[in-house]
């Protein structure tokens, strides 16, 4: 890895109510992020959306990239990619534990903040019936099972980033 090339894990922290897993919706679903330019220190306060399903080539035109852009007070090029065999569903097992659901590539930003909107899935525990458009902007979800005649639910969720070696 190059000195401004870090791997950063996004990790998810939930309550699960007769949820058996979370995921994201792939290659369409977007990733909420505020970067911070590693080289200045500035820090963007506008979302930017990263999805699979967008691909940039790099200022060297060697790698497609998910995000690329200039930073605004240095000039320094700056992208991401997003590691799409990381992508990981949270799981009735990871209940209330974090756990790394997707690990992104930066090159000259650091992540300053993740924000959950729509593109998730759910599914019941016990009837395995699929909930497809999950908005999780409210930080959780309720439903209801029809199968099952139960409430199910998605509560408390949380994010934090860690660097991976």
């Amino acid at each position: 890895m190059g000195l401004a090339e870090k791997k950063i894990g996004l990790q998810i922290r939930a309550t699960l109510e007769c949820i058996d897993k979370i995921y994201t919706n792939q290659p369409e679903f977007c990733w909420y992020l505020k970067l911070k330019c590693t080289a200045c220190g500035e820090a963007s306060d506008k979302w930017h959306d990263v999805s699979l399903s967008e691909i940039f080539e790099d200022r060297t035109g060697h790698a497609n990239v998910h995000y690329a852009a200039k930073c605004k007070l240095c000039v320094k090029e700056n992208n991401l990619s997003i590691l799409e065999d990381t992508i990981q569903p949270y799981t009735k097992a990871d209940h209330e534990k974090f756990k790394t659901i997707v690990v992104f590539d930066c090159r000259g930003v650091e992540l300053v903040d993740c924000e959950f909107r729509d593109g998730w899935s759910a599914v019941a525990e016990d009837s395995g019936h699929v909930f497809p458009e999950v908005d999780l902007s409210e930080k959780e979800w309720v439903e209801w099972d029809e199968k099952t005649k139960q409430s199910v639910g998605i509560y408390s969720i949380e994010h934090q980033f860690v660097r991976i070696k």
